[in-house]
């Protein structure tokens, strides 16, 4: 039977001081990885009260660090602490972002520009980072959505940054071949997270309508997938985005 195995292996998870970040950066961790558990610097402290609890939970071969996804040095920073700290980085894991629904005729030019800045241009930021930092035979996986396949409703600038990460994801995995760095994506329907669980409720019974499996996703059934393709498991998987929705319809 096979087993997955990240021991040695050092990993950063963007956004993963709640939610499905932290389920994956506790998938990652028991699997045996050094775990960078990353928070956004909130100015009253609260993000960093939770990361710090990750860190607590999940004892030794974690750290907390502070970084904003749209600042580049920040992530450069939190990527040589990661290598200061462990000894190296092997797998990223662009997990961070923000939702700002609104249909495009209501949509300000600053709710446009903060999910792009950071569920696109943030990926981009953690992604040229990782290509001069990653080990040889690294991994990168990175979240996008069904919105990012279907579109969805209200959800013009979600949508659009997502579909942005599957291409990314589609040239990373050509440019950082060379390197053996495998680059994946994850494309989830809803999952029962805070952000998931935000989602108006007339708007969830209309998705729930369209998934076959009738339920919304665990976090869990998520980080299981991206620990697969963090694995050895996945060598030979790079430039596909895996579609985790329960049939909800999306090619």
């Amino acid at each position: 039977m096979a087993v997955i195995s990240l021991e040695g292996k050092t990993a950063i998870v963007t956004g993963s001081s709640q939610g499905l970040g932290e389920t994956t950066a506790t998938a990652l961790h028991d699997a045996g990885a050094n775990v960078v558990v990353n928070y956004f610097p909130d100015s009253d402290g609260a993000n960093k009260a939770l990361a710090d609890g990750v860190v607590e939970k999940l004892g030794e071969r974690a750290i907390a660090a502070a970084a904003d996804v749209r600042n580049r040095p920040e992530l450069e920073a939190m990527a040589n602490k990661a290598m200061a700290e462990f000894g190296s980085l092997d797998i990223v894991v662009n997990n961070a972002a923000v939702l700002r629904d609104r249909t495009i005729k209501k949509m300000t030019d600053e709710e446009w520009a903060t999910v792009i800045d950071t569920n696109l241009t943030g990926v981009f930021n953690m992604n040229k980072v990782a290509a001069e930092k990653l080990s040889e035979g690294g991994r990168i996986v990175s979240m996008s959505s069904v919105a990012g396949v279907l579109g969805v409703f209200g959800q013009v600038n979600y949508s659009s940054a997502k579909a942005g990460v599957i291409a990314m994801t589609k040239v990373l995995s050509k440019e950082l071949a060379r390197k053996n760095i495998t680059v994946n994506a994850v494309a989830p329907g809803v999952v029962l997270t805070e952000m998931g669980k935000s989602i108006p409720e007339k708007a969830r019974a209309a998705m729930l309508a369209q998934i076959p499996l009738g339920r919304f996703a665990e976090p869990e059934e998520i980080s299981n997938t991206i620990l697969f393709l963090c694995s050895d498991l996945a060598s030979y998987v790079t430039g596909q985005t895996l579609h985790v929705n329960g049939g909800w319809w999306a090619a």
